[in-house]
């Protein structure tokens, strides 16, 4: 689970101004967005750095949350 979509959202990014900053494709982002595909490190340290250039102050752990554990899904 990731949180492009959202940051980018919250921010009044377009999803196309982000695409261009990375020099992707659209589909390619879309995919990412929707958690169709998962982001390699690599890929996943572009989208951060593309998304602060845009004005979304943001860390990787902001877009890129650790997945939560059965144990804090149930305290939740």
């Amino acid at each position: 689970m990731n949180r492009i979509r959202e940051l980018r959202e919250g921010a009044n990014v377009k999803q196309a101004d982000l695409y261009r900053q990375l020099k992707w494709k659209q589909s390619r982002l879309a995919n990412y967005e929707r958690g169709a595909r998962t982001p390699g490190l690599d890929e996943a340290r572009r989208i951060v750095h593309a998304l602060n250039a845009l004005g979304v102050a943001c860390s990787m752990a902001d877009v890129f949350p650790e997945p939560e554990t059965g144990a804090e899904r149930l305290a939740s």
